[in-house]
């Protein structure tokens, strides 16, 4: 059985923000009843383009419902280009966690975000990576575009968190070596530490650690945060904790801490100490 934090429990139980928005600025809708999960969200603007109303309708499990609900709550009073920034992790974080089977749940909420979005921009979604992309998996109806997304968004490793994070391969199970393929061609195109190279643990020097941890931040944090034009800077190392100040897109952004914590903290925490602290610093 899995364990629901409380505040899942409480966006199931007593979901916000459900219905529909018959003057929507903006809708997005993902899934398919076929498959299981579906679910349709409505944006209304301000007159400054902020989000000043979010509903959903959705079908699906608990984890959808608190999903969608959590969502609506995240991105009121946000820009467009501020709720882009939200991630499917941020998504999971605001609820205090989800089970990794049911970060899918997740991803369905940020994909429904970006289809409003870009239905209301004019434009057609991840139209590069996806567009007639072969579909892998029939019985969900996920193509070769979206496990991509997943794997590269999420840093996913193995099968089991592909079908946790999009469905792929929970079904029949005959993509799972097409699934594999992609795997592996994506493992040797992302240059990163593999988990069987790293170095086991031990008392590092103050040194040692302060030189991986500029490491990490130069070659594994920064360039995914420049390309949102964010940024980072490293301003000091005080026993375990971690002082660094966010630049660019990040210094206002509302899911900065979720960013800290669930990226940063997350990522030198895996590959130098897991006593590491991340603090954030005025710029």
């Amino acid at each position: 059985m899995w364990e629901y934090s409380e505040k899942v429990k409480e966006h199931f139980f007593n979901p916000r923000n459900v219905g529909e928005i018959k003057d929507a600025d903006a809708v997005g809708e993902v899934g398919s009843l076929a498959c299981g999960d579906a679910l349709k969200l409505y944006l209304k603007l301000d007159e400054n383009g902020r989000i000043e109303e979010a509903k959903f309708q959705t079908f699906g499990c608990g984890s959808a419902i608190a999903s969608s609900s959590a969502l609506t709550e995240m991105i009121k009073g946000l820009t467009l280009d501020e709720a882009l920034k939200i991630t499917n992790r941020d998504i999971a974080n605001f609820l205090g966690g989800l089970p990794e089977e049911k970060m899918h749940c997740s991803v369905m909420g940020k994909e429904a975000l970006e289809v409003a979005i870009s239905n209301y921009r004019g434009i057609k979604i991840h139209a590069e990576e996806e567009g007639e992309g072969k579909l892998i998996c029939r019985c969900f109806g996920v193509s070769e575009g979206q496990i991509r997304r997943v794997i590269k968004e999420n840093n996913l490793s193995t099968v089991e968190q592909v079908t946790n994070y999009c469905k792929a391969g929970g079904a029949c199970g005959s993509c799972v070596p097409e699934i594999e393929d992609i795997l592996f061609e994506m493992k040797k195109q992302i240059k990163r530490i593999p988990v069987e190279e790293k170095a086991p643990k031990k008392k590092l020097t103050n040194l040692q650690k302060i030189s991986m941890i500029q490491d990490i931040i130069e070659n594994e944090i920064k360039p995914s945060l420049k390309q949102d034009g964010g940024d980072i800077e490293l301003v000091d190392v005080a026993d375990n904790k971690v002082f660094v100040a966010l630049r660019g897109t990040c210094t206002n952004c509302p899911s900065s801490s979720f960013t800290l914590k669930s990226g940063v903290e997350a990522k030198l925490k895996e590959y130098v100490s897991d006593e590491l602290e991340v603090v954030e610093v005025a710029s």
